[in-house]
């Protein structure tokens, strides 16, 4: 299958004939770190490329006040304080920083949130999709039937979860918000526009949040990947375009990623607590947290930065917020004892190293109360890119597979997932990142059937209402003869699809 070279999980973008993933268990218990003797009376000079760094401590007023003094004594610049959760955003060129943190009182741990230093942004092309020309969408258009949107037909992928037959009863309520914590959301685009949640919409790429109207929004050569997931979830039913899952639900473009495509853990932070306290019931979350695909607990800088986005998970799902996460586009055996990462940090030079699962974890997606998605396609199996892994993966929903493996059933022509394109234009994308919105949307409208059900509620919901999807083996999806993955469990609980493929006319209808 023809791709654009991501260098990351958040979609396999295909240029086709249409245009174009209670507190945690593997971490220790929280403990105060011994004071040092004497705190340094002035900050070291700073001799090194300035870092961002997440300082996570005890959320009495106390030890916050002391901390703060503390990261100026060392040599940092206060960035932004999430004082609820106990995470404090620093900037610092001063190499010693996160050591000197770590033995201050009161901290849990601190670390570097990347590799490379800060910088003045830059865009990575990522690949432009080929947009739908007007004459595609006109013969699109001509194959809809009455009540569907013209490219409805094109969309195998609504069937496949019955959104097709829940939109019959409900198209979601208005009162439902789901914030698309991504690369931004292009709120102008006439299939999400009747749908925005301009209230709940932010840009959290500094670490801090930035409400200045229409900065949520990609820039011109930033990833269309946002928007795409938004219309997905939420693509309005007017007579234009596409449908989304739940396209009677509002949807907020929570912006993290940097002009270069990165999505750092301050970022991820700031969009979590955003999304807590402005009233966002779904996060769909369709990213791994840089620079490192798994962060390991034995390494300082990369256990603050579990703890970290940890801690903004929970919170958010306290406030009531239902987090959703892709599982990943690499083939990993998410449940296996060990893997190879090959591209970590991404920021910076990666090394091939042997991570340790039990204590190295892709976040937020492996972080406990998110719900972890993989992705099918059209033929209803695991997608060949998709990871997998008994007890780790939840749910199951399209995200798209090549069409040569498995195409759908006319008049759809692609096995891919069409979405909404920045500037008014639609096309096609797969990935983990493609099921997750569709998970979101099922998601919303379990929550718009029932108002006041807690997030431990929807998401027992989402499982109970899941189609049991059975294991297939031999798994061979390109038919070279050689097994492809192997799926462990049960039907009603596997390595493939989890609780099975999301449903949502069950959502609407129990």
């Amino acid at each position: 299958m023809a791709q654009l070279r991501p260098r990351r999980r958040l979609a396999l973008a295909v240029p086709v004939v249409l245009s174009l993933t209670a507190s945690l268990g593997f971490l220790p218990s929280a403990a105060t770190a011994a004071p040092v003797a004497t705190a340094p009376a002035k900050a070291q000079a700073a001799d090194g490329p300035t870092l961002s760094y997440v300082v996570n401590t005890r959320t009495d007023r106390r030890t916050l006040e002391s901390v703060r003094r503390e990261i100026t004594r060392n040599g940092g610049t206060l960035v932004a304080g999430y004082d609820r959760i106990g995470v404090l955003v620093a900037h610092s060129a001063n190499p010693d920083f996160a050591r000197l943190m770590r033995a201050v009182p009161g901290v849990d741990s601190a670390g570097a949130t990347r590799t490379a230093p800060l910088a003045a942004s830059s865009t990575m092309d990522l690949g432009t999709p080929q947009a739908l020309s007007g004459a595609q969408l006109a013969a699109a258009g001509a194959t809809a039937t009455g009540g569907e949107d013209p490219l409805e037909p094109l969309q195998w992928d609504l069937p496949a979860i019955k959104a097709d037959k829940a939109h019959e009863k409900t198209l979601g309520s208005p009162d439902v918000t789901v914030g698309v914590i991504d690369t931004g959301v292009d709120d102008t685009h006439p299939d999400i526009a009747p749908n925005f949640d301009r209230a709940a919409s932010v840009n959290c790429v500094s670490g801090k949040p930035d409400t200045t109207d229409g900065a949520w929004r990609p820039g011109a050569a930033e990833s269309p990947h946002g928007t795409h997931v938004a219309g997905e979830i939420a693509a309005a039913r007017n007579g234009v375009g596409m449908t989304g899952v739940a396209p009677g639900v509002k949807v907020a473009g929570i912006k993290v990623a940097n002009p270069d495509g990165y999505f750092y853990a301050e970022s991820v932070v700031c969009g979590f607590v955003w999304a807590a306290e402005h009233h966002v019931d779904v996060t769909n979350n369709s990213y791994y947290t840089d620079p490192w695909y798994f962060n390991c607990v034995t390494d300082p800088d990369q256990k603050a930065l579990v703890a970290a986005v940890e801690r903004a998970s929970r919170y958010a799902e306290k406030r009531g917020t239902v987090n959703i996460a892709a599982a990943g586009n690499e083939k990993y055996d998410l449940a296996a004892g060990s893997i190879t990462d090959p591209a970590s940090p991404n920021d910076g030079t990666p090394s091939s190293r042997v991570v340790d699962k039990r204590r190295c974890f892709d976040i937020p997606t492996e972080l406990p109360g998110v719900v972890t998605v993989a992705a099918t396609g059209a033929k209803g199996l695991k997608a060949s890119y998709s990871n997998y892994g008994l007890g780790v993966v939840d749910i199951a929903a399209p995200g798209g597979d090549s069409t040569a493996y498995q195409p759908p059933a006319p008049p759809a022509t692609s096995g891919l997932i069409l979405g909404t394109l920045p500037g008014g234009k639609w096309g096609y994308m797969a990935g983990t990142s493609m099921a997750t919105p569709h998970v979101a949307g099922v998601a919303a409208l379990i929550k718009s059937t029932h108002p006041h059900a807690s997030p431990a509620l929807v998401k027992a919901l989402l499982y109970a209402e899941a189609d049991a999807t059975p294991c297939v083996n031999p798994y061979d999806i390109n038919g070279d003869g050689k097994v492809d993955a192997v799926c462990e469990g049960p039907k009603n609980r596997n390595g493939f699809y989890g609780r099975g493929m999301a449903d949502a006319l069950d959502a609407v209808t129990r």
